[in-house]
């Protein structure tokens, strides 16, 4: 019972935020340029955009409570929630960063708003105050947030249990409240989606030509596919932290300037091939649907240029600002697929499908999330494509383990020290 009463309130407010941030976008790419009686958006326009994104993103994350949520290049984190005077930090830097065009998504925030929201609720109820049930609730509470973000409340609720490492009692008693509070939330979000006219802020894309049954080529290609999409995972990853390092020291002065950075590689392929700088900037949610339908209209290099100036702005993004991983990685994953079919016997469908579960499993290290998200993306599609996503993402999986290690198995592979030797046997007794 209390899930699905806490599954309405905060479906609501993870609503709300999305609509904020979308309308925050618009506000700022669109409407105000047109306010300020630019008859069309300037080229430079992106750059007061992220300099001021990085200057307010790094005020809330210095001096209000919380750090404004985890570093996104720590990966999608979802084993603690933000206490309750953390919140308004995690959500000003979110819109912070995401409003004004950095490239990355609202899946963190809103796992954190939907987590801190419920552990806070169950809190001021005098019955739940175990441990346990907080703890189960505040799950429930990022269940419910990302019901429907990813295409599926199934894909978020799967998200969320192999991230959080999910099993055995644990997962029993938290996939219950979980499912029902996200099956909730997605009820919300359609109904809300419907009632303003904004849509249901899904990433789902319709209207993809019929791929038929996978060649031994294309299994060749997905390979090929993994390994590509565990270099650049590794190379994204690694840049974002070297670069944290130094933006830490002084994230005021340093934030704007990687802003500044994200904008410049928006400018310089919006100028090189006469595309918008929306491809680059943003997390790629919104325009990953259009782009697919449409890569006939650009060229191979249009393309690789694409997928480098993503990918540099996605990894600089990562070191200084706040949000999630998530859309950014599928967004690279589709142009880098996209790219490939150019190669003979390689459908355009296939390519995305296996770029996207590539990406997205070398970016978060979920392998299971990763195929499912790729598949259910693509519809019907998804299903025929089945065999050739479940190998890429598996070798990107492998590969990134193998290039990349966690700190934790890093670390266990030095010398272990010497056992302790055993205590003498104790006096007999009298």
């Amino acid at each position: 019972m209390l899930a699905a009463l806490l599954g309405v309130p905060i479906s609501v407010i993870a609503w709300a935020f999305l609509a904020v941030d979308s309308q925050l976008q618009h506000w700022l790419y669109i409407a105000l340029p047109a306010e300020l009686g630019l008859h069309t958006v300037p080229v430079w326009w992106p750059f007061p955009m992220l300099a001021i994104s990085g200057v307010l993103t790094a005020s809330a994350i210095r001096f209000l409570p919380g750090t404004g949520g985890h570093s996104p290049a720590d990966g999608l984190q979802t084993g603690s929630h933000p206490a309750a005077s953390e919140i308004p930090g995690v959500v000003l830097a979110a819109l912070a960063t995401l409003g004004f065009g950095a490239v990355l998504g609202p899946e963190a925030p809103l796992i954190a708003l939907g987590g801190g929201l419920g552990a806070w609720a169950v809190s001021r109820v005098r019955a739940a105050n175990a441990e346990q049930v907080q703890s189960v609730l505040a799950a429930t509470g990022s269940f419910a947030s990302v019901s429907t973000l990813l295409g599926s409340p199934i894909v978020g609720a799967f998200l969320l249990m192999e991230a959080g490492g999910l099993g055995g009692p644990t997962m029993e008693l938290v996939l219950v409240p979980g499912l029902l509070a996200s099956g909730i939330g997605a009820l919300v979000f359609i109904g809300l989606g419907h009632w303003t006219g904004l849509g249901t802020f899904s990433l789902a894309i319709p209207g993809l030509p019929h791929v038929g049954h996978p060649t031994p080529a294309e299994f060749g290609y997905a390979i090929v596919i993994g390994l590509a999409g565990a270099v650049l995972s590794v190379g994204i990853h690694r840049g974002a932290l070297a670069l944290r390092g130094v933006v830490q020291r002084q994230a005021l002065l340093w934030t704007p300037v990687v802003g500044l950075f994200v904008a410049g590689t928006a400018v310089l392929f919006s100028q090189v091939t006469g595309k918008g700088t929306n491809k680059v900037l943003f997390s790629g949610q919104t325009a990953l649907g259009p782009f697919v339908l449409h890569t006939a209209a650009y060229s191979l290099g249009a393309l690789l240029l694409l997928l480098a100036m993503k990918a540099l702005a996605y990894s600089a993004s990562l070191s200084s600002f706040r949000g999630g991983p998530i859309f950014p990685s599928i967004f690279v994953g589709a142009v880098g697929g996209a790219a490939l079919s150019h190669l003979p016997g390689l459908p355009l469908v296939a390519a995305v499908g296996m770029g996207i579960g590539a990406m997205t499993a070398g970016m978060l290290r979920l392998p299971f999330t990763a195929v499912l998200l790729a598949c259910l993306m693509l519809f019907s599609d998804g299903v025929a494509i089945m065999p050739l996503v479940i190998v890429a993402v598996v070798t990107s999986y492998v590969t990134v383990l193998r290039l990349d290690p966690p700190a934790e198995a890093a670390g266990s592979s030095a010398k272990p020290a010497p056992a302790p030797e055993p205590a003498p046997d104790p006096a007999p007794a009298a």
